[in-house]
């Protein structure tokens, strides 16, 4: 389809509807992950999912496992580690992990001050403080459905990555429980964060040990659950996004994580009196990369196309509006997107 300004829209007749409707119709999911390469406008994204979720659910939470978080500033108020209602809703809260603060939740004394270094120094640190905050919002949560609002692609593949490694772990400690005695009295300081009780003179026993092995286990079962659990990824029409992308996407496969979104997000949409030699070079290299993205995933993926505006999207107004876009392809298509910011500071 070719737009007023000469730029191609691609809605072949054999592709997946260029929406998201099909995450916001699918009331069994329960976690929807939002990731991409750094920069590309999963912030955004996320929240704007989110925003329209509440339309359709009870309660939602959208949390943040970048440690640069942009919940806040997206919002324009401040969140915490605990979740937070949103201005202008009812049943929207958020949540940013802040990792520093996580590992602090463990009770160390100074006999115990090796397992904190050992925490702390473990690369992918601030994926596991997240991972273990997914665990414990799963024991007695809520909301009907969380969003994830992921740090880039590197930190997110190691964050989903860590229930089937954590599991694959646990059942070989489980197995050596005795012999590994003294290191699962250490162990008992996550107790209290992934909510099994242990008493301050309570070593932690087998059957708690077995506990937290049997959440692990759900964790990781929901997640590669496709009911409940799909990945919405975000990338920018440019060579590394892309690349980044298809590399997501073939370890999200890999790891039998649901994926069946790509919003194509920065697309430039020139104004039909545009003579900007710049913008018809970027705007004819944006469109190869968008073809390639068509040929890639075209028929198996929703592609969803987000302009690049005028301004950045800030407030739960802007929010509101871009949101519209995630549902509704003709707002791009019939240029109705240059208006869709007005009257909304």
């Amino acid at each position: 389809t070719q737009s007023t300004w000469g730029c191609y829209f691609f809605f072949m007749d054999d592709e997946l509807e260029a929406t998201l409707k099909n995450v916001i119709e699918q009331t069994t999911l329960k976690w929807v992950f939002v990731g991409g390469k750094g920069g590309v406008g999963k912030t955004t994204c996320s929240t704007s999912l989110a925003v329209l979720l509440t339309k359709v659910r009870s309660k939602v939470l959208i949390i943040s496992t970048d440690p640069a978080h942009n919940l806040s500033d997206a919002f324009g108020q401040q969140f915490t580690g605990e979740p937070t209602i949103v201005n202008g809703f009812d049943n929207l809260f958020a949540m940013e992990i802040d990792p520093n603060l996580m590992t602090n939740k463990f009770s160390l004394g100074n006999d115990n001050m090796a397992i904190h270094k050992i925490i702390s120094s473990l690369p992918g640190n601030d994926e596991i403080m997240s991972f273990f905050e997914i665990i414990r919002q799963l024991q007695a949560t809520t909301f009907d459905v969380v969003v994830f609002d992921t740090a880039p692609t590197g930190h997110t593949l190691q964050l989903l990555h860590l229930p089937e490694l954590a599991f694959k772990l646990s059942e070989n400690f489980g197995s050596k429980f005795q012999e590994f005695s003294g290191m699962m009295q250490q162990f008992q300081q996550m107790a209290p964060m992934l909510g099994v009780p242990v008493t301050a003179n309570q070593n932690l026993s087998l059957e708690n040990f077995e506990v937290i092995q049997k959440l692990i286990e759900t964790t990781w079962k929901e997640f590669t659950n496709p009911d409940l659990t799909t990945f919405v990824c975000v990338c920018v029409p440019e060579f590394l996004s892309v690349y980044e992308t298809e590399r997501l996407i073939q370890d999200l496969i890999e790891h039998d994580i649901d994926t069946r979104n790509v919003l194509v997000n920065h697309v430039l949409i020139p104004e039909s009196d545009c003579n900007s030699n710049l913008f018809i070079k970027r705007t004819e290299m944006q469109q190869k990369y968008i073809s390639q993205i068509h040929d890639l995933y075209g028929g198996d993926f929703h592609i969803v196309q987000l302009p690049l505006l005028e301004r950045e999207i800030r407030g739960v107004k802007d929010i509101s509006a871009f949101s519209q876009m995630l549902v509704d392809p003709t707002i791009l298509a019939e240029g109705k997107h240059w208006t869709l910011l007005e009257n909304k500071d």
